[in-house]
């Protein structure tokens, strides 16, 4: 009788292990780099303030760039760590001197940053996420919907890319050419807040591109409880996206409101804790036809009445296909002088890259990014 036959080892390949996922440096503040230089690489803490210097001050984008550290350490950075890409997939420039950037992220998606340039500074305007949730009616943004949040690394390389872009093209010897940044491009900066501190709290250091607080400006659609946090954790100002006189006319606009009216918002503004001679700046972005009437601007002395406040008017850069239209220049004058007699400091902003598509979310749109494909964000909170 034959012996039953042993059974016969597995011999299947085991799956290769993943390889470790590496760490974003490009997004650690300083002491989130001392603790990954320490703890991770063996390295001495000094060290972390030379890496964070090459990536924050002088904006290089790779390991081998920062010359003062040995090969050794350069080697140990490349096979555990990562300085997260920006690639320029499109410029165009304006007439007036305005740039505008598209970026293209690691994972295929498109951002945009406007750079600004004046007499008296240059600004650029940043984006913090990849297309937007809030919906608002007029905004070529809106109709991404939400694919993802931006990283810090991802917010704060735009400003890098962009300096580098600058420097180059006015040959210019300083490493931060650009004196003032407005979080207004794609995306809810509130909506993405964490990575938004982050970004921030890089942005203003010391060692790294050491923007003043006086110098950075985020603006929100009115995400009230994230209100009082910006205000409680951050010391750079507020603006608010207002573009309404009533809660009828912002929630067709606007769907946030539907969530958090005109009065909540405007409370929330009363409670925010402002330094000493600062302003809320409040943006009401002109539509012909709709919120531009005498009527408008008299409703929106009463809302504002009692808040440091200034207005930004904003003629409106026409995205095809919305419905709306920008208001004339003598129109928006007068609405301009009815907020200045109800003393409302009010001005008529300056209509940037209208030749270049110049409106947040039109050069992303012109990538082909499919709206239908995005992913929207959580419950706003």
């Amino acid at each position: 009788m034959a012996e039953p036959s042993a059974s016969l080892p597995d011999t299947t390949p085991l799956p290769a292990p993943a390889a470790p996922k590496l760490v974003d440096v490009s997004s650690l503040t300083l002491e989130g780099l001392a603790r990954f230089l320490t703890e991770q690489l063996g390295e001495r803490a000094f060290r972390a303030g030379q890496v964070y210097r090459w990536l924050h001050q002088r904006g290089v984008t790779s390991f081998d760039e920062m010359t003062d550290l040995s090969k050794a350490l350069r080697q140990k950075l490349k096979e555990q760590a990562e300085i997260v890409p920006l690639v320029k997939d499109l410029e165009q420039v304006s007439i007036d001197g305005t740039i505008k950037y598209r970026f293209k992220t690691r994972d295929g998606r498109f951002i945009e940053s406007v750079y600004m340039p004046s007499e008296d500074r240059k600004t650029l305007c940043v984006s913090t996420q990849v297309g937007c949730a809030m919906k608002c009616s007029f905004c070529m943004t809106g109709t991404l919907g939400l694919k993802r949040n931006l990283t810090p690394g991802e917010i704060v390389a735009q400003v890098h890319t962009v300096n580098r872009e600058v420097r180059a093209r006015e040959g210019l010897e300083t490493y931060r050419p650009l004196s003032n940044l407005v979080f207004m491009g794609m995306g809810e900066p509130l909506h993405n807040f964490e990575n938004l501190k982050t970004a921030l709290s890089i942005l203003q250091s010391q060692d790294g591109p050491n923007f003043s607080h006086r110098h950075i400006t985020v603006s929100t659609v009115g995400l009230v409880p994230m209100i009082e946090r910006f205000g409680q954790e951050t010391d750079v100002k507020l603006a608010i996206s207002l573009n309404a006189s009533t809660d009828e006319q912002r929630n067709q606009t606007m769907p946030v409101n539907r969530k958090w009216n005109i009065e909540a918002l405007l409370e929330a503004c009363r409670k925010f804790p402002l330094r000493q001679g600062r302003r809320i700046t409040f943006e009401y972005v002109l539509l012909r036809g709709f919120n531009d009437s005498d009527e408008d601007a008299y409703r929106l002395i009463e809302l504002l009445r009692g808040i440091p406040a200034k207005v930004n008017l904003i003629p409106y850069n026409e995205n095809p296909g919305l419905g709306f239209h920008t208001t004339g220049e003598e129109r928006a004058e007068q609405f301009r002088a009815i907020l200045a007699e109800g003393h409302i400091a009010a001005f008529i902003r300056q209509n940037r890259g209208r030749d270049i598509a110049g409106a947040c979310g039109q050069l992303a749109n012109r990538s082909g990014q499919d709206a239908a494909q995005s992913t929207q964000a959580p419950e706003l909170p």
